[in-house]
Formats: C-alpha cells, sequence, structure tokens
C-alpha cells in the first residue's frame, strides 16, 4: 500500500531511500533458514579506533556491505571515525552515516546492536570487552566480525566458545584472523600440509614490532588514559604476546595444523617509556603435537623502525619460510615461492599498528572481508569462535609460562580461572 503524503518515513526506509540514490540496491535483509534475500548486507561498527578504521574502509572498497551505524565510547572518536568513513563511503558511491546512527559511551553497544538497520556488526573494542559485546550481539540476532583476540583470559575465551556454539547455524561468526586468507599463506598452508617439506621437527617465529605510540592525555582521569590507550594495558589487551603477537601464532597453529601443548617463556618490560604495564618482550619455546618446538620472540618497544615479522618451519623434507612482506617460500625437493611479491621494503610503523602491511599480506584483508559478507549473503555461515578461542589460548600459554618463569601445559592453563580485571569504575564512561 502506498504511504499517505505527508506520512513519516521509517528510519530503514530513510536509509533504503539514501542507499538507492546512491546506485545500490537493498532489499530486506534477514536471514531464512540460511538463504539472504539482499544484495546490499548492512554494517554496525562498534570501536573506531585506527584498526576498526582500517577495516571498515576495506569492507567499503571491497564488498557491497554499506556501513548504516558507529558506536564508540568517545565522542571525539566517534565524530573522527564518522569522517573518515564516510569519505571511503562516498569515494565508492555509498551514503554517509545517519547522524541518528551515532552511538556514544560505553554502553553505546545497547542501542547500536538493537537496531533494526543493522544486519552484521563489526567489533573493534579493546579484547578485555570482546567476550561481553559477543554476546550482546548474538542475543540480538547479529552477525558478528569480532577483532582478535577474542579475550584476554581463559574465562573469557571459554565463554566465546560457548557463544559460538550458541551462534552455529543461525549466525555467521568471523574473527580477525585475516592472514589465513592472503593468498600467498593460503598457498603455503596447502603445500605443508601436503607434506611438502615432509614431517615437521621445528620452527622459528618473531614479531619484532616498535613501540606504539599513544597521546599523554594530560587532561584525561588516569581511568579514561587507560581506557585510551589499552593497548599499553595488560588487563585490556591482553599484553602483546595476546593482542599483538597472536596472529604468528594463528598462522603457526594453522600450519602445524593443531595447538601448542606446553610451553617454556621470558621476557620483561625492560625499554618501554609508555605508562602502561604492558612487557616490551617475549620469548618462548612452544612444544606441539608431535614434539615439536618452535621458537618464539617478539618485541613492542623503542621508536627504531618496524622490526619485521616472519616465520620459519623445518621438516625432514625441507623448510618452508612466510613473511608479511616477502619472500613466501618453501626449499624442498621441488622449490617454489609465491610469485609476484618483490623484494621486502621498509614498513611504516605507524601503518603497521593498524594491520596493514605490503607484500605477502596486500589481499588479506579485502580476502577476509569478502568471506564474511559472501557467507552471510550465500547462507553459507562462518563459525569461527572456536579456532579464534584456540589461538587465544595457545598465546596465553606463552604468556603464563613467561609470567610465572616455569613450564605451563595445556592442561593446566585449560583449568585456570584467573580473570584478568582492569579494576576500572566503568560509570563515568557510561
Amino acid at each position: 500500500m502506498a504511504k499517505l503524503k505527508g506520512a513519516r518515513i521509517g528510519r530503514r526506509e530513510f536509509i533504503g531511500a539514501s542507499v538507492a540514490a546512491a546506485g545500490v540496491t537493498i532489499l530486506k535483509p534477514r536471514l531464512v533458514f540460511g538463504s539472504q534475500a539482499n544484495s546490499a548486507v548492512l554494517l554496525g561498527q562498534l570501536g573506531c579506533g585506527g584498526r576498526g578504521r582500517s577495516v571498515m574502509s576495506s569492507f567499503l572498497e571491497n564488498t557491497d556491505a554499506v556501513l548504516t551505524a558507529i558506536g564508540d565510547a568517545f565522542p571525539d572518536q566517534l565524530e573522527s571515525g564518522k569522517q573518515r568513513l564516510d569519505e571511503v563511503s562516498a569515494k565508492f558511491g555509498k551514503p554517509a552515516v545517519d547522524p541518528s546512527r551515532l552511538f556514544k559511551g560505553l554502553d553505546a553497544y545497547k542501542a547500536l546492536f538493537a537496531s533494526k538497520d543493522v544486519d552484521a556488526l563489526y567489533v573493534a573494542t579493546p579484547p578485555w570487552f570482546h567476550p561481553l559485546h559477543l554476546e550482546a550481539a548474538i542475543a540480538a540476532g547479529k552477525h558478528v566480525y569480532l577483532e582478535k583476540p577474542v579475550a584476554v583470559d581463559v574465562p573469557g575465551a571459554k565463554k566465546v566458545m560457548e557463544l559460538g556454539e550458541r551462534a552455529r547455524g543461525k549466525l555467521s561468526l568471523a574473527v580477525g584472523f585475516q592472514i589465513r586468507h592472503a593468498s600467498a599463506y593460503v598457498e603455503l598452508a596447502k603445500r605443508i600440509h601436503e607434506g611438502q617439506i615432509g614431517q615437521p621437527v621445528s620452527g622459528a617465529i618473531h614479531y619484532f614490532a616498535s613501540a606504539i605510540k599513544r597521546p599523554d592525555w594530560p587532561n584525561a582521569t588516569p581511568a579514561e588514559r587507560r581506557l585510551r590507550n589499552w593497548v599499553h594495558d595488560i588487563a585490556l589487551s591482553g599484553d602483546i604476546i595476546v593482542e599483538q603477537n597472536i596472529h604468528i601464532v594463528d598462522v603457526t597453529n594453522w600450519m602445524l595444523g593443531g595447538h601448542p601443548l606446553k610451553a617454556v617463556g621470558s621476557g620483561g618490560r625492560a625499554g618501554r617509556t609508555d605508562q602502561g604495564d604492558c612487557w616490551s618482550h617475549y620469548n618462548c619455546v612452544f612444544t606441539y603435537p608431535g614434539n615439536v618446538h618452535v621458537s618464539f620472540a617478539s618485541t613492542q618497544f623503542t621508536s627504531a623502525d618496524w622490526g619485521g615479522v616472519a616465520m620459519q618451519y623445518y621438516g625432514t623434507k625441507g623448510w618452508a619460510e612466510a613473511h608479511y612482506d616477502a619472500p613466501v617460500r618453501l626449499s624442498a625437493e621441488t622449490n617454489w615461492e609465491f610469485p609476484g611479491l618483490g623484494k621486502p621494503q621498509a614498513t611504516d610503523a605507524a601503518v603497521a599498528v593498524t594491520g596493514k602491511f605490503s607484500g605477502a599480506l596486500d589481499d588479506a584483508d579485502r580476502n577476509k572481508q569478502k568471506a564474511y559478507i559472501e557467507s552471510i549473503t550465500s547462507g553459507r555461515l562462518l563459525n569461527e569462535a572456536a579456532a579464534g578461542a584456540d589461538s587465544a589460548l595457545s598465546s596465553m600459554l606463552g604468556r603464563e609460562a613467561a609470567h610465572s618463569g616455569k613450564e605451563v601445559t595445556w592442561e593446566k592453563l585449560i583449568k585456570s580461572k584467573k580473570v584478568y580485571d582492569p579494576k576500572i569504575d566503568w560509570k563515568p564512561f557510561v
């Protein structure tokens, strides 16, 4: 039935009209027994930091999805996020986010997730909040792309696994491990799994990052400073091995086909100058099934250039090597190298913090985002909760071994009831 002249238009109709004006077709987007009746998925974003803006920009560029709502704890970050993402949307013929769809404060997720104009969510909040935000998103019936790590402690990781089972077969649940979608890494994993390097024996992986610089926020309260600079805070981030280095731990789990069974480690905070409590470096040895030993080293301090990220796996028939830039190759009975990556180039540390790298990871983000959106529109739902929790727990294994100075087994780790509590009064931020 046609609307009477002068009748008020609903918000979803308003957004639909805006999108149509931008040349994007939208039908009512709801999953019914695994089929999506929409040509453009409506996205909501929670968290407008550097990584959040980078990933959403990739969604807008590389998929038909449209951003309709944004939430953030801080008004200034919310406004800057909207400005940047509106610019990206305009570039690709998509509408700006309506001002009525901006949600601020720590409770922003409640109104954002309840919005009828959001089908799927991208959650890029501090990791401590991830289990809470995932539970709320699933309760609201939204598909979720959750940034890594899925949790900062063992109880949180177990909660995410439980939530994954709750969502299974109903919603798409992806975790931000985009490297598993990088073409060069996909081919390398295929060759390792085919046995081209033989039986794995040992490995060496490293993530050498410079300091992540953040403002001092001189007028902020100590609590606000911690929340704004959460990447420097162990309770909010999980520390560098869980928040940042988890990528190479996840890749190693993928390449070796399982998680580590035990770990020993060391490390400390020497060299860091920020006001947080995260460590500056970790050195661990992980033991994987088959008595495969993998040495791990990481840094996150100094003002020097980005040091590089790489993995090497040694087997009875040869070895495999993968860098974030180049090369990605295998030396065995038949040598192989992924073509077209060129020579390693200097990495911009400020850009690297957002997860963008040149070389082997050029297509990682866009492939990951395409896979997530296609899982919704096709009805072939993703569920990466268990794998995401597995990699988070693997990183926690190294962290707890280093913190304790003792060997920690997987069995002991998963029995842990230790909760990382930031001990912050959240009321002022609501």
